[in-house]
């Protein structure tokens, strides 16, 4: 695991929740994805949520999806909340704060959420819970699920929004892609409904869009740590079921990648 305490400070960091990807629709297009996955594979790790709300509550609080292994014992968390009396690793950054957003603008940190479904709306007082983390959060109906071209409008959000945050400034970025969200059957011309081929040609879209982004980020003063998982799975009528907020392994297993810009 690469030293957090060696990266936060001199890294900016992009943390992108790939929102509703199946693990095995991610691998099957990883020769698909240059961005996403040109410097390596998917991780299969397990999410602490098996819907957005809860899943981005233990993420901001530092939990991030665990490998899906039994040896649960050799995983090292990359940022632990200090003094809970669990074990942690030399290479854990530490945060004393109630959550892993506000404890990075404590160490200078510019902020800033991109939304995509509707928990990150604004428009309703639970809606505004997760944005209501960061010191700037954007949400519209063009970055929504309803809109085929989302990741194109969410990614000339950031650009705009880079060009307005100075090049030296410490930055943390969220975004929240909503594209891979149901409903996706539309990347496949002719679908009627959603399935793994729909959501499997939504991330190839998706990838085809976040170039632009990574190309801006290498552009800035420091390197870049990117976190890029996706919340949960879905079920497209594995054994009955259907969506997701429930247990089934296609919504508790996701992918899972880490790399420098």
């Amino acid at each position: 695991m690469p030293d957090m305490n060696a990266i936060v400070g001199t890294h900016d960091i992009l943390m992108i929740t790939l929102d509703t990807l199946r693990y095995d629709a991610a691998v099957l297009e990883e020769a698909n994805c240059p961005n996403l996955c040109g410097s390596g594979f998917w991780e299969k790790r397990h999410t602490p949520g098996s819907f957005t709300y809860a899943a981005h509550h233990a993420f901001f609080g530092g939990f991030l999806p665990t490998p899906a292994t039994t040896d649960k014992a050799s995983h090292v968390r990359l940022f632990h909340s200090k003094d809970t009396g669990l074990k942690t690793h030399p290479h854990t950054w530490l945060f004393d704060a109630p959550d892993l957003v506000s404890a990075l603008a404590a160490e200078g940190y510019r902020t800033i959420c991109i939304g995509g479904v509707i928990f990150f709306s604004k428009k309703v007082p639970l809606a505004r819970v997760l944005p209501g983390y960061f010191q700037q959060s954007y949400w519209r109906m063009t970055f929504g699920v309803t809109n085929p071209r989302s990741t194109e409008h969410q990614v000339n959000h950031a650009l705009k929004l880079l060009g307005q945050t100075g090049m030296d400034e410490r930055l943390f970025l969220f975004l929240n892609v909503s594209a891979i969200h149901g409903p996706n059957h539309y990347y496949v011309e002719g679908a009627k409904k959603d399935s793994v081929d729909t959501q499997r040609a939504a991330l190839r879209y998706v990838d085809g869009e976040l170039g632009r982004l990574f190309a801006a980020l290498r552009e800035r003063e420091r390197p870049v740590f990117c976190l890029v998982f996706s919340d949960h799975g879905t079920c497209y009528g594995e054994d009955g079921y259907e969506g997701h907020r429930l247990a089934h392994e296609a919504v508790w297993t996701v992918p899972y990648r880490e790399f420098v810009l």
